[in-house]
Order: structure tokens, then C-alpha cells, then sequence
């Protein structure tokens, strides 16, 4: 069936049960609507970001199998900032060794957050970090949204919003510390940290939060008509989405009447939300999985802070900015301890995000959501104190991209553009030889990730 076909085949549907047009994003994924031209299982990818670099010696595995036994009789345990991936270590991959090698205007953070993704330098700017010479925004798209590129281009993989960027405490200002997501030169995209304005955007239109609380009342009864009206599979679907919106919608509700109090005024520099980060990002966590559900898009970011971010973690006993921890030397050990909380921490929300996927069914019955999804955790430094784009950590969790999971892989001094290109080609964009800087694609994609 082609595109076209498709559509005019939904929306007949409605016009038939009297429904609105609402609930058409809803059908896009019913297998007896699906696209009989589909070229292969679903794809997708999650980019989770999170700042200031990690400790190396509670990061990174040695090199090998996670599932091979080592000298006892189980495999070795994951490093102590992993560990929350343990039960996840089937379907973990690390790549040590993968380097960020641009250089040019812009500081270590600039540069860190802004080429992260676009593997390409930064136009020269006025916006000045520390010693060095002033940066703008990346001269070149990032890689999610050339792959968003590529699946838009396709009837068959085309979704309604293309890619969706998500955040969390990111501030509310436009600086390549803030950016990480491109859509081309000079096109940085803002993340939407609010989940309430995320939830809007997914489900429908609303004025203010207050009218959040009844936007989906007639598309759940329309979901509902809908339901009675189509093949068991599809109906199952249908209900899912109705249960998944509904519980959204009584979450959000819940924590805006918890935060609904005066709002002290706050030092510069100081996030208004600090101590609320942990709900926050299970709210934004839920809706990356129900976007995901609903097809309404296969290619995600999750941006926790920014580069120099400072959240303060009081919620694990750390009172200190991360950022001014993560310029502490190693031997403080009392900061390393604090850095490996804070980071065992993201690999925590992580865990969550991929527990929440692989018990999500796969809409066409072909396994879990996690199954046919991989996500992506990086950073902008390999370590906070020296600022060394070496070693970044690139840790990916989840299937669908063709590469061997459950080992620990390293690429000593290796571009990180030829790990972009990886990515780029596991979703078929084969005919793609460079990405951003083409010094440092000469060798291709990574040999040796299927």
C-alpha cells in the first residue's frame, strides 16, 4: 500500500465512525494499516546526552565479553557507573578510544558539545569561552538529523515529526554550550524541556498547563470508537495508547499541582528546578517511549543539562555544582566518589529508559520496542579536570542497528566521525563516505561493531 493509499485508508476510517482527525497520528503503526512496502523491522535511535565528562576508572570496562565467564564462574561485574545497565549487559556496547578531533575556534566545552555529533568545526563567533578564541554554532548537521533526513525521504519510514529533541534542566538560553542538535550550518534545534509543553506538542494544542488536563478527553474516546472498530491486533494497540496518554495526562496533572506554589526567587545561575531533575526526567523518559510507541517519530535526543552543567544532585548527598566538582583533580577522592554518584546516576535513568522499552511490546507483535531501538549515551568529554575530547564515553543499549552487543570494544585514537558514518549506514545511508570533517573519515565506518 503506498503512502497515499494509507492515509486515504485511515482516514476513511474515521469518516466511516464518525471520529475526528485527532486520533489519526495514533493509527500510523496498526499492522492492518501498515505500509505493505515496509522495507525491514522498524529502526530507531535515542541520543542521551549528559556533561562534564565521567571518571575513567569507574567507567570503562576491559576490553572483552560482558557475558563470557571471567575467572568465576559468571562474567566479571560491570564497572560501578555501569552497573545500573547490568541487567542490560546482553545487550550493552562500549567503544573506548573514540576520539573527538575537531579543533578550531570555540573552548574545550564548545567544542565538546557543538562537534559531538556534527564531527565538523565551529563558525567563528562572540560568544567567548575562557582563554580561547570565540565560537558560534556548528558549521554542519548533526548525525541524527541526517539520518532524520533519510527517513523522511522514504514513504515507508517517514513518521510525523521526523525526530524529536527532549530535555532536561537545559537552560533558557541560545549558546553552543546549550546545543548539541543541528539541523545544518548555523541551524542549531532547541531542546524542549518541559514536559509539559513536550505533552502538548505529542497530543495536541493547549493555551497553558491548566488546560492540559482535559486536551485528550475526546481523543481517548475517539481511540476508543476506533478500537471497536478494527482487527484484534490493532485494537490492543489502540487500547495501549489510550492507557499510556491517560496515565501521562494524570502524571503531569499530579506534578503540576505539586509544584503549584510561589516561586522564590533565585541567585543567577541557580536552576529554578535543581531538586525536581530526577521527576522531570522520568516525565520526559515516559513520553520518549510513548513517541516511540505511537511511531510518531524513530529518531530522539535526551539532553540532561548542558555542557558546564551544574546540577546539584542533593537527592544522592551531593551539594557541589557537577561542573566545578569535575574540575577537581583525581586524587580528591572525596570528588571522585561525588562524580561517580552523580554519573552512576544517569547510567540509572538509562537503565530506566531501556527497562521501559523492552517491556513495551513492538506494535507488529516482532519482540519489544527495545528490540528495534538503540540508544546512544555520549558525552562531551572524556574526563571534566583536563578537558580531553579522548576516550569520550559511547556507550550503546538496545538492538536494531545489526551490531554485536555485550562486549567492550576499543578503537585507540580513532575519529569519532568514522563512529557517526557507523551510525549513518546501519540505517542505510550507505551511499554516505564523509561526515563533517573529511580528514577524519578517510577510513570509513568502524570495522568490526556487527
Amino acid at each position: 500500500m503506498s503512502d497515499g493509499r494509507e492515509r486515504l485508508a485511515r482516514r476513511e476510517l474515521l469518516g466511516r465512525l464518525g471520529v475526528g482527525g485527532a486520533v489519526l497520528p495514533f493509527l500510523g503503526n496498526l499492522p492492518s494499516l501498515a505500509h505493505a512496502a515496509a522495507a525491514g523491522p522498524k529502526q530507531r535511535l535515542v541520543i542521551v546526552f549528559s556533561p562534564d565528562g565521567t571518571v575513567r576508572k569507574n567507567f570503562w570496562p576491559a576490553a572483552g565479553s560482558f557475558t563470557a565467564p571471567g575467572d568465576s564462574a559468571s562474567p566479571a561485574a560491570l564497572p560501578p557507573i555501569l552497573a545500573p545497565l547490568e541487567p542490560f549487559r546482553d545487550r550493552l556496547l562500549t567503544l573506548k578510544g573514540v576520539c573527538n578531533k575537531i579543533r578550531g575556534d570555540g573552548d574545550g566545552h564548545m567544542r565538546g558539545i557543538g562537534c559531538l555529533l556534527t564531527g565538523v568545526e565551529l563558525f567563528p563567533g562572540n560568544i567567548q569561552g575562557g582563554s580561547d578564541t570565540p565560537a558560534g554554532w556548528s558549521s554542519g548537521p548533526s548525525i541524527d538529523q541526517q539520518i532524520r533526513a533519510h527517513l523522511q525521504a522514504r514513504p515507508d519510514t517517514a513518521t510525523r515529526f521526523g525526530s524529536l529533541e527532549f530535555g532536561v534542566l537545559v537552560p533558557e538560553r541560545a549558546d553552543t554550550w546549550t546545543r548539541m542538535i543541528y539541523a545544518g550550518p548555523n541551524r542549531p534545534v532547541a531542546p524542549i524541556d518541559d514536559p509539559y509543553r513536550m505533552f502538548a506538542r505529542l497530543y495536541g494544542q493547549a493555551r497553558d498547563r491548566e488546560a492540559l488536563s482535559s486536551v485528550l478527553d475526546d481523543v481517548v474516546d475517539d481511540l476508543r470508537a476506533v478500537a471497536a472498530a478494527v482487527p484484534a491486533a490493532d485494537r490492543r494497540i489502540l487500547e495501549e495508547h489510550a492507557a499510556l496518554v491517560r496515565g501521562l495526562e494524570t502524571e503531569l496533572a499530579a506534578q503540576r499541582a505539586a509544584a503549584a506554589h510561589p516561586v522564590p526567587v533565585l541567585e543567577p545561575g541557580i536552576l529554578e528546578d535543581n531538586d525536581r531533575m530526577p521527576q522531570i526526567s522520568r516525565m520526559q523518559i515516559e513520553l520518549v517511549v510513548a513517541a516511540l510507541a505511537a511511531d510518531f517519530t524513530r529518531v530522539a535526543s535526551l539532553q540532561y543539562t548542558n555542557s558546564v552543567g551544574q546540577a546539584r544532585m542533593k537527592w544522592l548527598g551531593v551539594d557541589e555544582g557537577q561542573h566545578d566538582l569535575s574540575h577537581e583533580p583525581n586524587g580528591n577522592e572525596a570528588a571522585q566518589e561525588k562524580l561517580t554518584k552523580i554519573n552512576t546516576w544517569y547510567a540509572g535513568e538509562i537503565a530506566h529508559l531501556a527497562r521501559r522499552l523492552a517491556e513495551t511490546p513492538e506494535p507488529d507483535g516482532s519482540g519489544s520496542l527495545l528490540d528495534h531501538t538503540t540508544i546512544l549515551w555520549t558525552n562531551e568529554l572524556g574526563e571534566g579536570n583536563s578537558h580531553t575530547r579522548n576516550d569520550i564515553p559511547w556507550v550503546l543499549v538496545g538492538g536494531g542497528l545489526g551490531f554485536t552487543t555485550g562486549r567492550a570494544l576499543e578503537f585507540p585514537g580513532v575519529p569519532h566521525n568514522r563512529f557517526l558514518l557507523s551510525l549513518a549506514h546501519a540505517f542505510g545511508v550507505t551511499g554516505l563516505e564523509r561526515f563533517g570533517n573529511p580528514d577524519f573519515c578517510a577510513d570509513g565506518p568502524l570495522s568490526g561493531l556487527a
